[in-house]
């Protein structure tokens, strides 16, 4: 009945988004994914409220672990690119793939080229008596 409402309610969240991060957000930092972070005021815990304003769409994968870390609260220190987490033969951060085309796809996936091999000669399928 109301369709038309749903994308004006869409764009006006993100216009909320953005007003309030520029009355009350103060900026505390960029990761590499273009992903800007803030910090406001304090809640009724004492603790800050932490905010992410995605560079493209918004899915959680795309905040690397170190500032989950910051806005989860685990952890205090504001990412700079030199964690000390992070060893030499760790892989660089990807974000989630799926449903995407460059999705993993196993060997026998339906939508993969390859086939899955066929079960050796020990299996045996369950048969119900």
């Amino acid at each position: 009945m109301f369709d038309f409402l749903s994308p004006l309610l869409g764009t006006l969240s993100q216009v909320h988004i953005h007003f309030v991060t520029a009355l009350f957000g103060r900026r505390i930092g960029q990761d590499e994914f273009g992903n800007i972070y803030y910090a406001g005021k304090k809640d009724a815990k004492g603790l800050e409220r932490r905010w992410v304003l995605y560079q493209s769409r918004v899915d959680a994968s795309e905040v690397p672990p170190e500032w989950h870390a910051w806005l989860h609260h685990q952890s205090d220190i504001v990412p700079d690119g030199h964690s000390p987490f992070h060893r030499r033969w760790q892989r660089p951060y990807v974000p989630n793939r799926n449903g995407t085309a460059e999705a993993y796809l196993p060997p026998g996936h339906q939508l993969a080229a390859a086939h899955r091999a066929k079960a050796s000669s020990d299996y045996q399928a369950w048969r119900p008596t």
